[in-house]
């Protein structure tokens, strides 16, 4: 399910849903439930410093569930992937599709931070397979 807490460009909950099911799919997921919100930064910051214990927003955070049958939920910042869409030269749907497959993949019990490059070998073949630009973890360098 996907959840847009305000309108995003006539961008439909629909078709996110549509991508997130071939997303988590791709990712090794199967048919397990993903729930996928979309909120701003103000409720990003806050979703990070409690779970992360850092008081910033971010673009996408990830809770993996230990019920049978639901994978977790993502959280995507829709003002940190318009800022990222723009510097980017993409729409903003495609960011978050970028950012759902990156939080899919996190979901499936990858880590970009301690797995030598694992996920992002694995993210950049998916994200060709879906036909999305690079990937958040090839940009993670490129833009900080």
């Amino acid at each position: 399910m996907v959840i847009l807490r305000r309108k995003l460009d006539g961008i439909s909950a629909t078709a996110l849903a549509r991508f997130a099911a071939r997303a988590r799919r791709a990712a090794g997921l199967g048919r397990s439930d993903v729930d996928v919100l979309i909120t701003n930064s103000r409720e990003m910051r806050k979703l990070n410093q409690r779970f992360m214990r850092k008081d910033r927003p971010t673009d996408v955070l990830s809770f993996p569930a230990t019920v049978h049958g639901f994978a977790g939920e993502i959280a995507i910042s829709a003002d940190v992937a318009r800022r990222s869409a723009r510097e980017l030269g993409h729409p903003l749907a495609t960011e978050l599709k970028v950012l759902m497959l990156h939080g899919m993949l996190h979901l499936a019990g990858h880590d970009h931070e301690s797995d030598k490059g694992e996920m992002a070998r694995l993210e950049q073949t998916l994200r060709r397979r879906l036909r999305l630009p690079s990937s958040l973890t090839e940009r993670a360098g490129v833009r900080r």
